[in-house]
């Protein structure tokens, strides 16, 4: 069984910054895949970014710029570095990797949420 949990969410005021933290615990091997999304009241749920297994980062156009997707190997630990935020970037963010755990095939796994609110 693998665990995620997430931390670093917050209130913020416009232009602030703040880096959410996922921590993987549990019997695996190694995180492959990793990405963040995020949803806001009454909205679907988006992709904000992403990290195909090193391939590179890729980023939702409206946070391009202000967001960072990386990761901590060593700690299993994903990070999403957040600034100059905007009150539009309120909303729940998750995360979600790959991982190929000790028993069973490789699969998504999923962050509890964290909120996120941005506002004066």
């Amino acid at each position: 069984q693998v665990q995620l949990v997430e931390s670093g969410g917050g209130l913020v005021q416009p232009g602030g910054s703040l880096r959410l933290s996922c921590a993987a615990s549990g019997k695996f091997f190694s995180i492959y895949a990793m990405a963040w999304y995020r949803q806001a009241p009454g909205k679907q749920r988006e992709l904000v970014a992403t990290e195909p297994s090193g391939r590179g980062t890729n980023y939702a156009d409206s946070v391009k710029g202000r967001f960072t997707i990386s990761r901590d190997n060593a700690k299993n630990t994903v990070y999403l570095q957040v600034n100059n935020l905007k009150p539009e970037d309120t909303a729940v963010y998750y995360c979600n990797i790959n991982v190929q755990p000790v028993v069973g095939p490789r699969r998504d796994y999923w962050g509890q949420g964290i909120q996120v609110t941005v506002s004066s």
